[in-house]
């Protein structure tokens, strides 16, 4: 026995006959993938069930043939008592309600603009509106004043001009100036 282990180490393959030899068949899984019975919403683990697929290419899967008889003969769920549907229906079943996150409101944030500060924009929101209107009743008044004087130099300045008007003065023709 110990020449055919040393034979076998030599060639690098396992023996077969060695006592202390350890083969793990299964490596237990602590996820299972299970589905959810059409008819009745009960877990269906691996191995277990049937799967029945329509000629418009929907499929059901089913717990047990009562499920799918009952589901052919197109019973309602909630009229079985004892599905989860009829169960959830009934209040029998403890239901998580799905409740909405609620989305942050954005909020506004004032920047700096170039040449006002932050405090300057605060201080003019913040103004009574009387002030404002003052303050804008004052700046329209002031370019009011401000066009009637220009205005009233624009009609001296047109009544001392020339009677012509803005006549060009005659320019120096010159002679070849971009010929080669």
């Amino acid at each position: 026995m110990e020449l055919a282990e040393d034979k076998h180490k030599k060639e690098g393959t396992a023996s077969t006959d060695s006592k202390d030899q350890h083969v793990v068949t299964h490596v237990a899984d602590t996820s299972m993938t299970t589905e959810t019975c059409s008819f009745s919403e009960n877990r269906i683990y691996p191995g277990h069930g049937s799967r029945y697929i329509r000629r418009d290419g929907s499929a059901y899967v089913f717990i047990n043939a009562k499920s799918k008889s009952l589901f052919m003969q197109r019973k309602k769920a909630t009229k079985i008592v004892w599905t989860l549907g009829w169960r959830r229906m009934n209040k029998k079943l403890k239901v998580e309600e799905v409740t909405r996150r609620r989305a942050r409101k954005t909020t506004k944030i004032q920047r700096a603009i170039v040449g006002v500060s932050v405090d300057d924009i605060r201080k003019k929101r913040n103004q009574k509106p009387e002030v404002r209107a003052a303050a804008r009743a004052a700046l329209k008044e002031a370019k009011d004043r401000s066009k009637a004087k220009k205005s009233v130099a624009k009609s001296e300045h047109a009544s001392k001009g020339t009677k012509g008007g803005n006549v060009p003065r005659a320019q120096k023709k010159s002679g070849n100036r971009g010929a080669i």
